[in-house]
């Protein structure tokens, strides 16, 4: 089957089920703006893509800097110990 063909036959449609608040908001915005439901979705899409991407990356260096900064804080913690003269096994039977 042609690669023409198939995308005739729904390959670029999207189906998805949004609740009744949110569907009621975005035809709201049609109507405020006069545009159809479909190209006010495609526009929503075309902007959250971007945001959403944003904030992942954002995530990601997050959870990078945070994993990043445990490991510093446990070689500070080991050098504290070896500078104190005990090794990590009397520090957990004094504690």
């Amino acid at each position: 089957m042609s690669e023409s063909i198939t995308k005739l036959r729904g390959e670029h449609c999207l189906n998805i089920f949004i609740s009744y608040q949110l569907k009621e908001r975005i035809m709201k915005l049609a109507e405020k703006y006069d545009r159809t439901m479909a190209d006010m979705v495609r526009t929503l899409i075309k902007l959250g893509i971007p945001v959403m991407e944003g904030l992942t990356e954002a995530e990601e260096r997050i959870l990078k800097d945070s994993v990043t900064l445990a490991r510093k804080m446990r070689k500070v913690r080991q050098m504290k110990i070896e500078e104190a003269g005990f090794n990590e096994n009397e520090l957990k039977t004094k504690l």
